[in-house]
């Protein structure tokens, strides 16, 4: 999406600003983000903010100030389990239900847990995410809740990434529970702000620690982290993060924007994969859904595709934009599984994505039509 000029004023104006924040990020950014939690039913104190420049150093550090044994769903965000095994972390993923992605089914993990302990691991930290990358998807609150009190009860504290909550396609028809709502105590809460707040060119990432002495030690040790890595949010950065936080009209605005405009093309994508004989669950959420070609095999072997790095290579090819193959997400490689990107469908320029954020009937733009009927095609020849 182009950078709303708002913000880019506010950036320009802090381009004076030749130091980077203080590990963790200045007292603005915190209370910033401290509100926009506030405001979400997450309440706190800025104390317990810590930010960092993007997503992948802010996980870093928060792996690294707990010990044990790291456990996630599969799939899961690319960049999980390579920071799990920079830290020399043993790592676990654990089947999703198959109503959604991001949340491990209740009973797997238990089995994991267990079965992890009696081969004398010792699993203390599970990584989730509610609004799910990369399969798009939003889990029931009911499921949320098995799942969390599930990891709580085996000891585990949760790392709740909630980097796309902002970006759900039909929020008045979707119940988003954090699990931080329901276990205050034992969930830490991150963010990449770049999942609806701010371009991606822009890194920085904020967590929000539980109001427990527990939580406040494992806040040291994050900034400690931080401290030896040098990630630190550049300062007209922080500046401009703090006011999309502050979520003034012109952001949230852009924010429902955006998922209307999501809501409509991702639709539109999932059909067409749906056409050519694919599954793939429908998008709830983000810039992306989650195709299985698993159905399409024979007629994928016979395109020399066997697996998802072939299946990748293929549709990037054939897409002219990225798609990523599921072994990237931790699925097998011989799953014919692919997370494709909606970003390409709005237009190829700044003009034409202002066009479309812009537009009461998106899909009728000759930009977005000429774009979803490629994308249709490149599926359709795989029937």
């Amino acid at each position: 999406m182009p950078v709303l000029p708002e913000l880019a004023a506010v950036l320009a104006a802090a381009s004076a600003r030749t130091r980077p924040e203080p590990p963790g990020g200045g007292p603005v950014l915190r209370e910033a983000a401290r509100g926009y939690w506030d405001r979400r039913g997450l309440h706190g104190a800025a104390g317990g903010i810590a930010a960092a420049p993007g997503a992948q150093p802010l996980l870093l550090a928060l792996i690294g100030a707990h010990g044990g044994d790291v456990l996630m769903p599969r799939p899961c965000p690319a960049a999980w389990m390579p920071q799990a095994r920079l830290l020399g972390r043993p790592a676990y993923h654990v089947p999703t239900p198959a109503e959604c992605g991001g949340i491990p089914d209740p009973y797997a993990l238990l089995e994991t847990v267990r079965r992890v302990r009696a081969e004398g691991g010792r699993p203390k930290l599970l990584l989730l995410s509610v609004v799910d990358d990369p399969t798009a998807t939003v889990a029931p609150p009911e499921l949320v809740r098995e799942a969390c009190e599930a990891a709580v009860d085996e000891g585990l504290h949760i790392i709740s990434d909630e980097t796309w909550r902002d970006t759900v396609h039909r929020p008045r028809d979707t119940v988003l529970l954090s699990p931080a709502e329901m276990c205050p105590d034992d969930v830490t809460v991150i963010a990449d702000l770049s999942g609806a707040l701010v371009p991606a060119a822009w890194p920085v990432a904020v967590a929000r620690f539980p109001d427990t002495p527990r939580a406040a030690v494992r806040h040291a040790r994050t900034l400690d982290v931080l401290t030896a890595l040098g990630a630190l949010v550049a300062g007209p950065v922080a500046h401009a993060a703090a006011h999309a936080l502050g979520e003034p009209d012109s952001v949230r605005d852009r924010i429902r924007r955006a998922a209307a405009l999501q809501t409509d093309v991702a639709a539109a994508a999932h059909r067409a994969v749906l056409g050519s004989g694919a599954l793939a669950r429908p998008p709830q959420a983000g810039r992306h859904l989650y195709a299985d070609l698993g159905p399409l095999r024979s007629r994928l072997a016979d395109l020399g595709v066997t697996d998802s790095m072939e299946l990748e290579e293929y549709l990037t090819d054939r897409l002219g934009a990225p798609a990523p193959g599921g072994h990237r997400f931790g699925d097998e490689l011989g799953a014919l599984r692919v997370r494709l990107g909606t970003g390409p469908l709005l237009g190829a320029t700044p003009q034409q994505q202002t066009e479309s954020l812009a537009a009461a009937k998106p899909l009728e733009l000759p930009h977005v039509a000429r774009a979803l009927d490629d994308f249709a095609a490149v599926f359709a020849e795989l029937r």
